[in-house]
């Protein structure tokens, strides 16, 4: 199919399906129930990126801009640009020892519920099988539809298969190539690198979001967006992810048309194939009751009335692969997990495999300790909801993006809650204490809140408690203490 007839199958289906490419008939569709019981999926951005394995998921176009470190290694490692470009990390990219099979039980081991590769990254290249780029996985490189694969083994292994995007950036990602003699002003790889826009709005990295709304801002070309609209619905068709994730620039005013036709086809389509769908997006590219937001490295201050997401990674410094990453302990991926979930919102889990397919050991350890604290706590995690109030003590998460590379201090005073069925999960952030306190069920006069039992969740051990007008006391015994959360389950009368 063409770009041309894509277009036009694109209107087609909307016409014929209940959204309309508005706000008004899009703010009508609903955040799937699948999603919001899942709680904890896992991110995957794995690339070329991974084969220099330096500085972050940015080399492409790190290793063009005379002021960043990458260029220099990159000079040093690998010759001038002009000789040895980004391109020429392909046939070095094999993913000789990628199992996606592998992969997705060890998702499923550590609890995930859902799995969101990126399909293409601002790189250009495309990690699946596409008729609308020849720059792919399948037909160079590792010269496999690693996307596909993925698919078909969460399929396989019933977790939910989910899809991320990162096109809409690449229209100026290589442009500082531009600047000096480098292989991006090739004209045999336009295809790839192209168009590399470059203007001094999008010269500087903290200048691309910017006025990113403002109508007098810079934006795409028609031309380029309906081609990021093609293949958008293509990957869409193709690969029926359940939740579509896209990165920041989508915000740009000139994307505005072009996301409510590709919301509008992307739920009509959903409806078609009878299956409950999402879109995450950041900053205020969309309304909020038309998709899901999503907070990238940091959280909500509160609980949010609408269903949200955070997306962090187990790296500090990269999204993919780098020979120098530093990790998060088990323990505060566990807590980010539980915070996010008392204030009503997913858990999005990054990790960024070696070139050859295989995990990190830090990755592997990290999501064996997360499976392992599920395993016997999920309970008060999948499928809950938020309770009256989210927290007990004084240790917050800073709210806002890239807030979370920091470890909370949480004390034996910090709690967090969900709620399920009539049930209280309350999990307890520092068991250090012999004896677990709670104010929030304190005895009240008038609005005393009844229970009935109190549980540890992890063993189904009956807990003894009392009451009194300060704090709620739950009895301990000296072997639960833990080196992660633990949480009580509290049955209301």
């Amino acid at each position: 199919m063409t770009r041309e007839e894509y277009l036009k199958q694109i209107d087609e289906v909307i016409e014929k399906g209940n959204y309309s490419a508005s706000w008004e008939s899009l703010s009508k569709h609903e955040t799937p129930a699948w999603f919001k019981g899942a709680k904890f999926g896992i991110f995957i951005h794995y690339g070329i990126y991974s084969v220099p394995g330096y500085g972050n998921e940015w080399y492409s176009r790190n290793m063009y801009n005379k002021n960043n470190r990458e260029f220099k290694h990159h000079v040093e490692t690998y010759g001038p640009q002009k000789d040895f470009g980004y391109k020429d990390f392909i046939p070095m990219f094999k993913a000789e020892n990628f199992d996606a099979n592998r992969w997705v039980k060890t998702f499923k081991d550590a609890g995930a519920r859902y799995v969101v590769p990126v399909m293409e990254h601002h790189d250009g290249f495309a990690m699946y099988d596409t008729d609308f780029n020849k720059w792919n996985a399948a037909n160079m490189g590792p010269k496999r539809n690693i996307g596909g694969e993925i698919k078909e083994a969460c399929e396989k292994q019933g977790l939910v298969f989910c899809g991320s995007s990162h096109r809409a950036e690449h229209y100026f990602f290589m442009n500082l190539g531009r600047t000096f003699d480098s292989d991006v002003n090739d004209e045999k790889y336009a295809d790839f690198y192209g168009p590399a826009v470059l203007c001094p709005e999008w010269e500087k990295d903290d200048e691309f979001t910017k006025n990113t709304e403002d109508p007098n801002s810079k934006g795409a070309s028609k031309e380029w967006l309906e081609d990021w609209l093609v293949r958008t619905a293509e990957l869409i068709d193709r690969y029926r992810p359940a939740m579509l994730y896209f990165d920041w620039w989508i915000q740009n005013h000139s994307f505005k048309p072009y996301l409510k036709k590709l919301c509008a086809y992307y739920y009509n389509r959903a409806a078609e194939w009878g299956k409950e769908v999402t879109i995450c997006y950041k900053h205020n590219a969309l309304p909020p009751d038309v998709a899901t937001f999503d907070v990238e490295r940091g959280a909500l201050n509160e609980i949010s009335p609408r269903y949200w997401q955070t997306d962090t990674a187990i790296g500090n410094k990269s999204w993919g692969y780098i020979k120098d990453n530093e990790f998060k302990s088990g323990y505060k991926l566990v807590c980010d997990l539980i915070d996010a979930v008392s204030k009503n919102g997913n858990f999005l889990l990054n990790l960024g495999p070696k070139p050859d397919g295989t995990f990190t050991a830090e990755d592997e350890r990290a999501l064996s300790e997360i499976g392992k604290w599920l395993s016997v706590n999920g309970e008060g995690i999948y499928d809950t909801t938020y309770w009256s109030q989210y927290k007990e003590g004084e240790s917050v998460i800073s709210s806002g993006s890239f807030s979370d590379f920091e470890e909370v201090q949480y004390t034996s005073a910090d709690y967090r809650f969900t709620y399920k069925n009539g049930y209280v999960y309350a999990f307890w952030m520092r068991p250090e204490e012999k004896d677990a306190k709670i104010k929030a069920f304190r005895r009240l006069a008038m609005r005393d809140l009844l229970i009935e039992d109190v549980t540890l969740l992890s063993t189904g051990e009956k807990l003894s408690f009392e009451k009194n007008a300060d704090e709620m006391v739950i009895k301990v015994a000296e072997g639960y203490k833990s080196d992660m959360p633990i949480c009580f389950k509290i049955k209301l009368a």
